[in-house]
């Protein structure tokens, strides 16, 4: 299970609205959201790499096992993956989000989203965390390791971000993501790091931080030139990533007088894919 994103520059606004919870998107959101996308070829690659993920860890589990890719925001929606399942004559369900920590406004809302279209008779068993697995901190610090960092590069790692009221509230997502952070960075040898947040959503409430173009503004005005992003809250490739950090990120550290890169995403990892594997199969 994931976000999901829009087929098609056109669906913005409908895509958004579903995104909203139905209220639609004012006009100058929905063009900042286009020229996003337009910034990176057009489309998130998100839906296409998800369905890579599963049919990679179909070949993993077998027949006896389907796989299939459900959409919290955007088709295949859930509702519809659990309506083929069902028509399949499949009675258990573990569901997985595709994040790694959990949050109440992530993978919860992924799971409620099941549960409300959960056909009946059937079973729904779901992952709700899997941020220090530790095939999850060897396939991040493998990502690590091969980006062979500076001597002098800061090392960041970043998840996205989420309401400052959440977290008061007793959400684990920013501790489960400190943790992520702590495990890979000894896997990968890595001593001094630092953490951040991202993608921030556009409301006037104050949402976690330190926020990565602040970081970045900091460091370089204390003399940082290099820095090396880890996202740690994404498992692929979609806008959070290929535009927040590869085009904006990169953008802020080039005004500062700094050089911006980012580890490569997991995407279809192997140590990725046979996470997801032992997530399946210890349920099984």
């Amino acid at each position: 299970m994931a976000h999901g994103t829009p087929e098609s520059l056109d669906e913005m606004p409908e895509y958004l609205r579903v995104v909203r919870g139905g209220r639609p998107a004012s006009p100058e959101l929905v063009a900042e959201m286009r020229h996003n996308y337009e910034a990176i070829g057009g489309l998130s690659p998100l839906t296409a790499i998800t369905r890579m993920q599963a049919e990679s860890l179909q070949s993993r589990l077998g027949a006896a096992v389907k796989v299939v890719v459900g959409m919290r925001n955007w088709r295949p929606f859930i509702k519809d993956a659990l309506a083929e399942l069902a028509a399949a004559g499949v009675a258990r369900v573990i569901g997985i989000p595709m994040a790694p920590q959990f949050s109440t406004l992530s993978v919860q809302k992924y799971v409620d989203a099941a549960r409300a279209a959960l056909p009946s008779g059937m079973r729904f068993e779901p992952v709700h965390s899997f941020h220090s697995h530790p095939l999850l901190l060897e396939a991040f610090a493998e990502r690590l390791r091969a980006a062979n960092p500076f001597d002098d590069e800061e090392i960041v790692f970043t998840a996205h971000s989420l309401p400052l009221r959440v977290i008061r509230g007793g959400d684990r997502y920013a501790i489960e993501v400190a943790e992520t952070a702590r495990g890979v960075a000894r896997l990968a040898g890595i001593v001094r790091y630092r953490r951040a947040f991202q993608s921030a959503g556009r409301t006037p409430e104050p949402w976690i931080g330190l926020d990565l173009g602040r970081l970045i503004a900091e460091r370089a005005a204390r003399g940082a030139r290099r820095f090396l992003v880890v996202p740690i809250g994404f498992v692929c490739d979609h806008t959070e990533i290929l535009f927040d950090i590869d085009v904006a990120a990169t953008a802020s550290a080039r005004d500062c007088g700094a050089s911006l890169r980012r580890t490569e995403s997991l995407n279809t990892s192997p140590l990725f894919i046979a996470l997801l594997e032992d997530l399946v199969r210890r349920r099984l």
